[in-house]
């Protein structure tokens, strides 16, 4: 893979390009799913490919092969070029890029297993175990497990004298129980609604779990659902479990603080941001218990790097700093637009045949002092939710509506009825400048989300978010 991109780096050098920089990506996918005691789906896929950045008089052309013959990655450079001067030819504004040490090293996810190699008939007696544990009522009309895991091999060259190679790993793994009475149909997934257990580590992540005897626990709540009162609609304090407070850390904090997006440079797939530059160092975005960060260096994480995709060395940054807006996500170009010293890593790309655009990294609010239980104790009218099920957000990432697959009644300090149809909504600064308490390191924890999209053509992306359960005061609880 070293040979290809530097091959291909040569011939841009020769083209006598401003700058140019080559990825060389080797991905391997296996996915497996089983539904009702059948193995339904199984698929494996591997590909290798090269993707060329050139800049050339301020235009920027991108342009990727599988075709790794000589002849094909010089192509793949012809290609490039010709974009960067068309793109030339109608650039408005000079090309600028925060500066950027050469950078050289070898990174690798910290793993013990490698779940490639672990034998597919082992994978499959799992999910079939499952999916019969699930299975204890005639009610449970869907039970489902599913696993996936995921290799990628990359070198990184440029004109500027980096050259990097690192390996990322992460496995997954989701079960779901559906029930229904004729009338309704009711779900609970585990360990999250997100990707279930998404984790940057190899097959021991999935060996630390225990599928079979959460199942039935899992498939009770289903059931139960079916008969569970509807929430009562009105304003009461709100506490969300993690793995439903990390979706709304990525939807109302991650997305909007992508500095493309902010710029008004990515606006296609999912709108514009409410946190532009203006209001940077000054918008009180939430309480003061709230300070949101930013770390692609996170253990465990399936958003872990050691470079992004120009270069940039893995950091930790503030996004949120003591409920103040303080930062974003952001690539060399970007940062350098908003007049920052250097970029902070953020522009990544999805597979050899995608541009790097600026995307998520880990994002994470950091644990309070309290507990779950201190602060269901401290709540005299409230509810606890628990696992997405749907979510909604407008243009600008400011007003939301989520529901999740199930809720506890809170009365003076005591969890009560379990509610099915849950749902809340809000506006973005109010909704986290209501956060009063959020419970400490013991119940903090990194949730994976697998499926992140954005840019056209479409990249799917994986980022992480952690956080501990937290509580939001007067807030609008409704009905889905």
């Amino acid at each position: 893979m070293r040979e290809l991109a530097l091959h291909a780096l040569n011939t841009a050098q020769t083209a006598r390009v401003d700058y140019a920089d080559v990825r060389a990506v080797a991905q391997r996918r296996q996915s497996l799913e089983a539904k009702n005691g059948a193995l339904t789906g199984f698929e494996e896929t591997a590909d290798l490919g090269v993707g060329v950045r050139v800049l050339k008089d301020n235009g920027w052309g991108f342009a990727g092969t599988n075709d790794l013959s000589a002849a094909g990655l010089d192509a793949c450079v012809g290609r490039a070029l010709a974009l960067a001067r068309a793109s030339s030819r109608v650039a408005t504004r000079p090309v600028v890029r925060a500066p950027l040490a050469p950078q050289q090293g070898h990174w690798i996810t910290p793993f013990v297993e490698e779940p490639l190699e672990v034998p597919v008939d082992e994978k499959i007696d799992l999910l079939l175990r499952v999916c019969q544990a699930l299975q204890i009522d005639r009610r449970i009309v869907v039970a489902r497990a599913e696993h996936r895991c995921f290799r990628e091999d990359k070198v990184f060259v440029s004109t500027e004298g980096s050259e990097t190679d690192q390996t990322t790993v992460w496995v997954s793994f989701l079960m779901q129980a559906k029930a229904t009475d004729g009338d309704d149909l009711q779900q609970r997934s585990w360990p999250c609604g997100l990707e279930g257990l998404a984790a940057g580590e190899g097959y021991e992540a999935i060996r630390r779990l225990d599928p079979v005897g959460e199942a039935p626990r899992i498939a009770a709540e289903a059931i139960a659902l079916l008969t569970a009162p509807v929430c009562p609609p009105g304003r009461r304090d709100l506490i969300l479990t993690g793995d439903q407070l990390a979706l709304q850390i990525h939807e109302s904090c991650g997305h909007p603080v992508e500095l493309d997006r902010a710029l008004g440079h990515e606006l296609n797939f999912a709108g514009f941001s409410f946190m532009t530059p203006d209001r940077r160092g000054s918008l009180r975005y939430g309480s003061p218990l709230v300070t949101i960060t930013a770390d692609a260096r996170s253990p465990g994480s399936v958003a872990t790097f050691g470079w992004d995709d120009e270069g940039v060395p893995a950091q930790r940054w503030d996004i949120v700093r003591e409920g103040t807006f303080t930062g974003y996500l952001d690539s060399r170009e970007t940062a350098a637009a908003l007049g920052l010293p250097a970029s902070h890593g953020c522009l990544r790309a999805s597979g050899w045949n995608r541009v790097p655009i600026v995307r998520m990294v880990n994002v994470s609010l950091e644990p309070g002092d309290s507990s779950l239980e201190a602060i269901i104790d401290g709540t005299r009218d409230g509810v606890l939710m628990e696992t997405n099920r749907s979510w909604s957000i407008d243009h600008l990432r400011l007003n939301f509506q989520f529901g999740t697959e199930i809720g506890w009644e809170i009365r003076d300090g005591k969890r009560g009825r379990m509610l099915r149809r849950c749902t809340y909504q809000g506006r973005t600064p109010q909704f986290w400048g209501s956060c009063d308490a959020i419970a400490g390191p013991a119940e903090w924890r990194l949730w994976g989300v697998l499926n992140c999209g954005k840019g056209q053509p479409g990249q799917i992306m994986s980022t992480g978010h952690g956080c501990a359960p937290a509580r939001f005061r007067d807030v609008a609880i409704g009905v889905a």
